[in-house]
């Protein structure tokens, strides 16, 4: 096994294989947890639902940390992407709106076990701050500014209505956050630097949709095509 030189730590890596190696680390998390000590690339890409080409080509941008013959190390690698991401270390984050995505958000226990750690949950509607959701105070959204500095807070949480994200962003911005996740349905405008995911259910439920149409047209192609052979036959 061999750990990258500086120049390959220094090279970007694309952002499709940033978005898989998640998905990797969840997998061999897995595998970890499961007892086994090695995996070859091929069990691996079936425990993270990609093909084994995809995943060794993935894995070249970190370096080869595959031995031939034997596989992968399960914690070696597991360190290695880990630390790669970032989540060896703990990432404040605060989480801005309150209401029932907000709650279970804040509630969502993975996120401390992935290295994200929730120190503020902020909302503007005075009602709602007498609540401790997660063992954690709601404050008002004000306090913003004053908890990113006392907690280097980088990453914040948008899970308000569409109409008080793009302000909320642009608070988190002058607070000086460098990373937001967005779940509010809109699209936000940040400046350079400053990067945004979006996470839309909506549109994730409209292209599961799409393909059940499609897989129910088909069907009914299907259905046609075998009462039309029917009819076609002699009596």
């Amino acid at each position: 096994m061999t750990e990258r030189t500086p120049s390959e730590a220094s090279r970007d890596i694309p952002e499709a294989t940033v978005a898989r190696l998640p998905v990797y680390l969840r997998a061999l998390t897995g595998l970890s947890e499961a007892g086994t000590a090695t995996c070859s690339s091929e069990d691996l890409a079936t425990a993270a639902g990609v093909n084994s080409a995809k995943l060794r080509k993935d894995l070249s941008y970190l370096g080869s940390y595959g031995t031939r013959g034997v596989g992968y190390d399960v914690e070696y690698l597991l360190y290695q992407i880990a630390r790669e991401i970032g989540v060896t270390q703990d990432w404040p984050v605060v989480i801005v709106g309150i209401g029932n995505l907000g709650h279970a958000l804040a509630s969502f226990s993975g996120f401390r076990s992935r290295g994200f750690r929730v120190v503020a949950l902020l909302d503007a509607d005075p009602r709602r701050h007498s609540e401790v959701v997660a063992g954690v105070d709601v404050r008002p959204f004000s306090d913003l500014e004053a908890i990113v500095h006392e907690h280097g807070v980088a990453i914040g949480v948008i899970s308000t209505p569409a109409p008080a994200a793009q302000d909320v962003a642009d608070h988190m911005v002058a607070a000086g956050i460098r990373s937001i996740l967005n779940f509010a349905p809109t699209v936000l405008a940040v400046p350079d630097g400053v990067d945004v995911r979006k996470v839309d259910l909506s549109i994730e439920l409209q292209i599961l949709a799409y393909h059940e149409q499609r897989k129910a047209l088909g069907a009914a192609g299907v259905a046609r095509g075998a009462g039309g052979e029917l009819e076609g036959r002699p009596a």
